[in-house]
């Protein structure tokens, strides 16, 4: 029987752009360039990974977003991803990691899976808690923030590395795991997987086809809200102390005041 991965990815905004809200304080996506989250691109390249040892495997590639999130979608897809699925909504606007980790899970069991493989976080909300989510919803075992994983003889196993020490791991399938960004450099799409991801299936799914209902998610949903939002002040130039015997003591009084010490 075939090996069934899902991987879960993020479309999300540049970090390197200018990010802001948007009026009712969620992030505004149009206002700058979108694309896969780095940390799920170690997701997917642990999958595609797994799938090549595998004797028979396919990796579905999974999001919730809007139409952009597509360009996620087809980058995962030219590293190698045989499918993909995708989420997409206007109800889903503002949904908050419980709501999405409820939309993600209707979505893969609708799929279907034996292994779910996520980033250890997002790029732009950061949380790190989808994993988790997921696992309880889907009811199975969650392995997570590994720096090294594989799948043999019906379980998933890996290596989970802390400050003062490394653990060994095992779960049952089916079962959730997250991958950090020590798990191995995720691979480069080349010009032939780029060309054969405009062939690869992508299914569109809304909350009709999921059995979930617009109160379920999105602002009206959510469990979690931003109140107030406050654009960082502009950079100031730096203050310049001259060194004339009592630097050190500038210094420390400076770092002080800042509370750095």
């Amino acid at each position: 029987m075939s090996l069934r991965i899902v991987v879960c990815v993020k479309y999300v905004p540049d970090a390197t752009g200018d990010r802001r809200f948007t009026e009712d304080l969620t992030t505004d996506r149009e206002a700058v360039d979108g694309l896969l989250s780095e940390l799920d691109e170690y997701a997917v390249e642990q999958a595609l990974q797994i799938a090549g040892d595998a004797d028979d495997a396919e990796v579905t590639v999974l999001t919730v977003g809007p139409e952009d999130a597509n360009d996620a979608l087809r980058k995962a897809l030219s590293m190698g991803a045989d499918k993909a699925v995708h989420v997409e909504d206007d109800d889903l606007h503002g949904t908050d990691a419980l709501g999405t980790s409820l939309v993600l899970a209707k979505a893969i069991e609708k799929t279907g899976y034996d292994l779910v493989i996520c980033g250890m976080a997002s790029t732009d909300g950061a949380m790190g808690v989808i994993p988790a989510m997921l696992a309880e919803r889907l009811a199975v075992p969650q392995v997570t923030l590994l720096s090294e994983v594989a799948v043999a003889d019906g379980r998933v196993t890996g290596r989970r590395d802390g400050d003062a020490a490394t653990e060994q791991l095992e779960a049952a399938l089916p079962a959730v795991v997250s991958v950090t960004d020590q798990s191995g450099e995720a691979r480069y799409p080349s010009f032939k997987g780029i060309m054969a991801a405009k062939k690869k299936p992508v299914e569109s799914l809304d909350l009709d086809d999921l059995g979930l209902e617009a109160e379920q998610v999105g602002l009206e949903g959510a469990w979690t809200k931003v109140d107030e939002a406050v654009e960082r002040p502009a950079r100031t130039a730096g203050e310049i102390v001259t060194d004339e015997g009592e630097g050190g003591k500038q210094l420390a009084e400076f770092l002080a005041a800042q509370k750095f010490i």
